[in-house]
Order: structure tokens, then C-alpha cells, then sequence
């Protein structure tokens, strides 16, 4: 849509300027700031009267006053299409390899490039026929995207059902080649390539009926898939002071999820984690396929260094990617980290805009827009009967690890787990540091809630026992006491405590997780009796050992067994002892 309408900029206040337009202008619509021979990308936040004020996606260093501003009659928009996965884009979805290659490595402001490319040929196969009724994300054809097959769909804008005049046949196009000639009820025709644009702030609807997530999202990760799941199609956070493992906790859920297609969404994290996260994923291979992992990955870039008005537009981007995938009945999962700095944006724009702050700064409506974000997850039934999901796990990094500031309570409001990283933990190098007694799950996992809850009570009676210990010492204490405290490490050391680096213990299996657990239930279930307390220490670490060389070793091994008999015939010698005394 063109829009004819111009204006003046008679104020720039970091990087929101108030321009003074002429014609129509409407909120969020996107113009560009003109400095020189450059054009700065900027979304138009609030009007009043003939001032509309706009946040600009680049460094406005050097506008000012009297330079002029052209608005496009446009939303915010993403390029969808094939050739997404394996990208890296920044905010506003310009890939940044190919800008690097162009320009080097110091980007210049100003500078886009087309998100697909326009020269690849695809191997477009039709699926429906002239003459069929078409709706908004019917498909009308696939290709190959890597191990996926791509659904070219209509467009998600049209209104009712259009008539199919014509559909390419089976062979290599462009992105920009028509492949389809459409009809409305009116004689209206519209051409069709197998890419279209979406407003980034508005959810995809083109699902006949939204579901309630059903089955777990399996990580790997024994915590949380036994005592904190995710269901697949819905949301969870993962709080954190600096240095809890957030990052590493995303890279391994990413890397071992069951699911199609993994977004990851930098939006606002410090540029040397970003950086270290586009250098490990293309090395990375997925344990699913053997293949490259960013062959079903993107990633958003955008660092704590580039304009904080880009972060906003990074989150949103990512959401309708995963959106997207959603709609050829794939499940995505988007990995936003951190929404921290995306809040801290919408505080500082705020102030800029001098609206009423809220606590700690924040905007009044902090709450609603975390919630309308998380509200975009979701596992829908598509018109043609299949299903897809989008997952969201937002990593959020409370100052100090405050888990009572805005931010983290707000977040805690609208997602469906919760996954405390605990900095004692992290301290102590029990990673994933998922603290175990506060953290809680709203979905349900794989394994029974009665087992889950009776090792949850294991767990919080004996981190009563250890502050006990602290104050009266090991003499102060009962022997149950003692032993229960034990049963509790145990559980700590060889099941929430995860080696992330190992081969075999990075990812856990659902099966191999419920045989764990159970064997897990049997020690806790054991009545083990021990003369004193140095040979019930004994007993339980030599236990211990004997379970984590479990943990490290291929199901698949003969060695497999043998230590699994070893850690059965280990109780088995103290539980025997009562009856022997």
C-alpha cells in the first residue's frame, strides 16, 4: 500500500523523533527517516494530532531537526517463504551474513537486504487444482526446504474463499515467479509467488480450532521433563541471575527438543554470547538426523550494543516465523533470551514518550504485552486436520537474581512453567541449577505425579535436614534424618545434576529417564539401616559413583546392564542389613 503521506522531524530524543506529518498516518505504520543518501527504518508509536512519534530501528546519530520523513502506508512486516531456515537475521529480518559480505563487518545504518533469495530455484510441486475455493493459508503447492516439506499457502490476509484460476505445474521457480491466479467473488484477481509479507504484531489465525497442549515437549533434560515439563504448544520461563547457565540451558533444549524447527531470538543479550551462539550452532549436529542443526534453525540477532528499538521488532519477528512453520503442521519451538532486555527497551522508550511509569520504571503495560506475546504460543488444529505447535521458552534475568522484580512476576502471570535457576546452585556447579523446590509446572509430564511428588518431598525434607546441619551439625541429627538427608543428595547428584558436555548425558530419553526414576523410587523406598554415620556417608557415595558411571554409559552396552546390577546388588547389601544384625 502506498501511502503519499510526508513529514518534517521536529524532535529527536535518542531514538524516537517527533515528526510533524502532513496526509494520513496510522500507529505502527513504518516510514524511514532520510539522512543523506540513507533511509532509517522507524515505526510510528503514537500520534497526537499532526505529531507522530516513531522509534527508530537505527543509531540516529545525525538527524535532527527539519530532516524530512516518508511513511510507506505499511505495518511492520516478514518476508515468509522458503529459505528461512538456517538464516541469521537481524530485528528487522535482514540476513546478516549476506550484509557482512557486502559490507564487511561493520555494518552500516541505513543498509537492508532482502530476507529470501531471489535467485535460488525451488522445486515447486502443485497440490491443489483450478477451479478449487481457496482461503487465507490453504496450501497451493510444497518444495523442499532441507528435511522439511515447505506448504506454499495463500496468503493470511485474504477474506473468504477466492477461486483458484490458475496454478503453476511441477518445476523450478523463484520466490518472486507467479505460481497462482486467484479470484474473488467480485472478479478481483490477485497473483500469487510462493513468498507474501505478515504484520510481525499480529498472530496468525488461520487454524480452525486452538487446542490445549497435550503431550510434553521431551527435552532431555531428566529435571524438567520429570519435574517440571513443558507441554508442547505452551510456554515456560527461565529466571536467572549471571552465570546460572541460562544460555547453555537454551543451546541444549534447542539442540535435543523433540521438535521440527528451533527459532532462537537474541533479542537484547550481550553481544559475546550472541556471538558465541552463531559460531557453536553451525557446528553443532542433530542428534535426531546426523545433519547440520541449522538446518532447522534461525536465529534472530540483535546484542545489547544495537539500538534498543530493535529488540522489540527481534521478538516479534521471531514469533511470526515460528508462526509460519506452525501453519505447515510443524512444531516450533522459540527460544526468546532474554525478555528481559526487551522490557528494559519498552521502559526506556516509555520514558522517551514521558508516559506514567509504573514499578521500577517499567510501563504500565509491561504486563499485557508479555502476555500478549506469550499468547502467540499455542498447539492448533489446521484446516486440513493436522496439527502444529509453538512452544515459547523465554529466559528473563532479574538484577541480582530478584525473582520479585516486575519483569519475572509478570512473566510468571501467563507462562505454564517455571524453571528458577537458583544461584547457590549455580555456585555450587549443580547444573542445570533448576532449583528443585521452587521451581513448579502447571502441564503434565511423562511419569506418574504421585513418584514425582514423593521425590519432590525427599527433596524439601532434606534441604530441611541440611539447614538443620549447618546449625547443629551432623551429631544434632537423627539417623533416619541423616539418611533421608542422603537419599536427597543422591537425587541431586545422579538426577537433576546433568552433564551437558557428555556424549551420552546431555540428552536422556524418556525411556531411559523412567527406567532411571524408577530405580531412583526403589532407593527411596529401600529401609536402609547403617551402624553410624560414616558408613551410611560411604555407602550412599560409593552408590553415587556407581549411578553417574550409569548415567555415562550407552544403553546400548553390554557395560549398560552390568552396572545397573552393580548399583541394584549396592542396596541390595545395605537394605539387607537389618535382617542380618
Amino acid at each position: 500500500m502506498k501511502n503519499e503521506a510526508k513529514g518534517t522531524i521536529i524532535g529527536v530524543n535518542g531514538n524516537l523523533i517527533a515528526v510533524r506529518f502532513e496526509g494520513s498516518v496510522h500507529q505502527n505504520e513504518v516510514g524511514f527517516a532520510l539522512l543523506d543518501d540513507q533511509r532509517l527504518k522507524a515505526e510510528v508509536i503514537r500520534i497526537r494530532d499532526d505529531v507522530a512519534e516513531m522509534q527508530v530501528f537505527e543509531n540516529t546519530r545525525g538527524l535532527g531537526p527539519g530532516d524530512r520523513v516518508e511513511f510507506t502506508g505499511d505495518l511492520l512486516t516478514v518476508d515468509l517463504g522458503p529459505g528461512l531456515l538456517g538464516q541469521i537475521y537481524d530485528g528487522l529480518q535482514n540476513p546478516l551474513v549476506k550484509l557482512a559480505e557486502t559490507n564487511g563487518v561493520f555494518l552500516p545504518k541505513g543498509v537492508y537486504a532482502e530476507a529470501l533469495d531471489r535467485t535460488r530455484k525451488w522445486d515447486f510441486l502443485p497440490k491443489a487444482k483450478p477451479g478449487a475455493a481457496v482461503g487465507a493459508g490453504a496450501t497451493l503447492g510444497q518444495v523442499q526446504e532441507g528435511m522439511f516439506e515447505h506448504r506454499i499457502m495463500a496468503p493470511f490476509d485474504l477474506r473468504g474463499d477466492w477461486t483458484l484460476d490458475w496454478l503453476g505445474e511441477s518445476g523450478a521457480y523463484t520466490v518472486n515467479d507467479p505460481i497462482a491466479k486467484l479470484r474473488d467473488p467480485f472478479g478481483a484477481e490477485r497473483e500469487l509467488t510462493m513468498h507474501f509479507r505478515w504484520p510481525a504484531k499480529l498472530p496468525i489465525r488461520c487454524y480452525r480450532k486452538r487446542l490445549l497442549p497435550e503431550h510434553p515437549m521431551i527435552t532431555g533434560t531428566r529435571t524438567i521433563d520429570t519435574f517440571f515439563p513443558v507441554g508442547r504448544g505452551g510456554t515456560y520461563c527461565i529466571p536467572g541471575p549471571f552465570g546460572a547457565g541460562k544460555t547453555i540451558l537454551q543451546q541444549v533444549t534447542s539442540r535435543h527438543a523433540e521438535v521440527d524447527v528451533v527459532i532462537v531470538a537474541a533479542c537484547g543479550e550481550r553481544a559475546g554470547e550472541v556471538v558465541e551462539t552463531m559460531r557453536e550452532f553451525p557446528k553443532l549436529s542433530d542428534p535426531r538426523t546426523g545433519r547440520s542443526l541449522m538446518e532447522r534453525t534461525i536465529i534472530i540477532c540483535n546484542t545489547s550494543s544495537m539500538p534498543v528499538a530493535a529488540r522489540e521488532a527481534s521478538i516479534y519477528t521471531a514469533i511470526t516465523l515460528a508462526e509460519y512453520y506452525r501453519q505447515m503442521g510443524l512444531h516450533a519451538l522459540l527460544l526468546a533470551d532474554s525478555t528481559s532486555r526487551w522490557a528494559q527497551a519498552l521502559r526506556e522508550m516509555s520514558g522517551r514518550l514521558e508516559e506514567i511509569p509504573a514499578e521500577e520504571a517499567f510501563p504500565a503495560y509491561l504486563e499485557s504485552r508479555i502476555g500478549a506475546f506469550y499468547e502467540r504460543a499455542g498447539l492448533v488444529r489446521l484446516h486440513d486436520g493436522t496439527t502444529g505447535s509453538v512452544t515459547i521458552g523465554g529466559t528473563v534475568s532479574p538484577a541480582g537474581g530478584n525473582f520479585e522484580e516486575p519483569v519475572t512476576q509478570s512473566t510468571l502471570k501467563v507462562v505454564g512453567a517455571f524453571h528458577g535457576l537458583s544461584r547457590n546452585r549455580a555456585e555450587a556447579r549443580r547444573y542445570p541449577a533448576i532449583d528443585p523446590l521452587e521451581s513448579w509446572s502447571k502441564y503434565r509430564g511423562a511419569l506418574s505425579p504421585e513418584s514425582v511428588a514423593k521425590a519432590r518431598e525427599v527433596l524439601l525434607h532434606g534441604e530441611e535436614t541440611r539447614q538443620m546441619m549447618t546449625v547443629v551439625g551432623e551429631e544434632g541429627i537423627s539417623m533416619d534424618d541423616y539418611v533421608g538427608y542422603l537419599k536427597a543428595e543422591l537425587i541431586d547428584a545422579v538426577y537433576l545434576q546433568q552433564n551437558s558436555f557428555d556424549q551420552v548425558d546431555a540428552f536422556c530419553p524418556s525411556e531411559r529417564q523412567q527406567q532411571s526414576f524408577e530405580l531412583i523410587l526403589d532407593i527411596l523406598d529401600a529401609n536402609l539401616d547403617f551402624p553410624d554415620k560414616a558408613e551410611a556417608r560411604t555407602f550412599f557415595n560409593t552408590l553415587r559413583q556407581k549411578f553417574i558411571d550409569w548415567n555415562y554409559t550407552p544403553p546400548e552396552s553390554e557395560r549398560f546392564a552390568e552396572l545397573e546390577r552393580g548399583i541394584r546388588d549396592h542396596l541390595s547389601s545395605a537394605a539387607n542389613q537389618e535382617s542380618l544384625t
